[in-house]
């Protein structure tokens, strides 16, 4: 899926007319429908089967949330199918927009920014449960997984759950990233995708808890490991390019610690700079092409990875910086690409400048939980973006070797310790 673009000067897009925000509209029948037939012939081919859990618990006309973790495109085609014909308002990110926003529209898809501060989304959503009573599809994990387990939630889901005072439905699903992970350039695998639909908390329940309670029976919701379950499961991944880009995720060598030499091609990964290699075999394991191997799981090695990023960050030597291309999404027409510029991240947060000198944008730590980042972005390369929720900056590093899970990292473990300073 590709994204419209347009070439503009910066100064004519800070110049574009700031864009109003539109009320949810309630999808028609016909567009609930015609989204389920498109979906269908996806879902065939995924043998999908789904497993409902104390759903009788929830009316017929009953608004509720559903939360859904968030593992690939598909996503989209199991919620709105298992819930065929409930009315749904699609929480989405605001990019998803461009170009097409007619059509986001009449499907009930409600825009917001990713990881950024955005009060006019849970006034929608009230709006969406009370006056157009459609429920509401949200993906709490608001980007996809990078290594296959859960990633941050924000401490305000809880507070939703308050305040919307509907009941909340959990979608789980199984084998939709190892059919389609984030690092393999959207390359499908033969794999066969479930899920299980929860009833998970009734409104008496949300009111009879503390936000606390309820963020931490959201976080135990939210805690998989899709390596894992593929190894629990003997999932075979038979396809020759399963370890393709694999070290978007695996950057750093654990063995001689450079950083940006790792490459995944094939069903191998190996460090450029020392030769150690390994195999990700049909099972999801990690197996050393010589000697004794550091990790067999890739969960583990992405965790070491943090906790490597952590240790730059406590001793004050957490840097990254990169020259970029730079798009920026003001509104729905297009992707706008401004032009070039230089993107640093340190502890003090990230510092992006450029367009012949005229954008000069500082984010501190704290504007964020986690970062809005991805590979291949709608096709047009790895990206990382920041700004605010009318004004977002994408942009994509032209430096050799890979930064943006880095940043990904970073930018969680900058906010925990912003988190527990604030606490102490």
């Amino acid at each position: 899926m590709k994204i419209k673009t347009m070439e503009l000067p910066y100064e004519k897009v800070l110049a574009l007319p700031p864009v109003k925000r539109k009320k949810p509209r309630r999808p028609s029948l016909f567009f609930r429908t015609l989204l389920r037939i498109f979906s269908a012939p996806g879902l065939r081919k995924v043998h999908f089967q789904c497993k409902k859990i104390g759903m009788e618990r929830l009316k017929k006309a009953e608004p509720c949330l559903i939360l859904m973790n968030h593992s690939s495109f598909i996503d989209l085609k199991i919620a709105t199918s298992v819930f065929y014909p409930r009315p749904l308002s699609i929480v989405c990110t605001s990019d998803g927009f461009v170009g097409k926003e007619w059509l986001m529209r009449h499907l009930g898809c409600v825009p917001t920014a990713k990881f950024v501060t955005d009060y006019a989304l849970v006034k929608d959503m009230i709006y969406c449960v009370n006056t157009l009573r459609t429920s509401v599809l949200m993906y709490p994990e608001a980007s996809y997984s990078f290594d296959g387990t859960a990633t941050p939630l924000p401490e305000s889901v809880g507070k939703c759950l308050k305040l919307l005072g509907v009941p909340v439905v959990m979608i789980r699903t199984n084998g939709a990233f190892l059919r389609d992970p984030l690092y393999n350039n959207l390359q499908l695998r033969k794999t066969d995708v479930s899920a299980e639909v929860e009833y998970l908390l009734s409104p008496e329940e949300i009111a009879e808890k503390s936000v606390a309670e309820l963020n931490e029976i959201l976080q135990q919701q939210f805690s998989f490991d899709n390596f894992r379950y593929q190894q629990e499961h003997s999932i075979r991944i038979k396809e020759g390019f399963r370890a393709d880009h694999l070290n978007r995720i695996l950057y750093k060598c654990p063995h001689c610690l450079s950083e940006g030499q790792m490459e995944g091609k094939g069903v191998f990964i190996r460090c450029n700079r020392c030769g150690k290699g390994y195999e990700l075999t049909e099972e999801g394991y990690l197996s050393p092409l010589d000697g004794e191997g550091r990790f067999t799981h890739i969960p583990d090695w992405y965790r070491w990875e943090r906790e490597e990023v952590r240790k730059e960050i406590e001793a004050g030597s957490y840097r990254l910086e990169s020259d970029v291309e730079i798009y920026i999404i003001r509104d729905a027409k297009a992707a706008y690409h401004v032009g070039r510029g230089h993107l640093t991240h340190t502890v003090e947060g990230f510092h992006l400048t450029g367009c012949g000198g005229k954008l000069d944008y500082v984010q501190k730590p704290a504007a964020s939980y986690s970062l809005y980042s991805d590979f291949y972005w709608y096709e047009l390369g790895d990206m990382i973006c920041i700004g605010k929720p009318n004004f977002l900056y994408y942009c994509f590093p032209a430096v050799s070797g890979d930064v943006v899970a880095k940043a990904r990292l970073a930018t969680e473990e900058l906010s925990k310790l912003e988190r527990a300073a604030a606490k102490a």
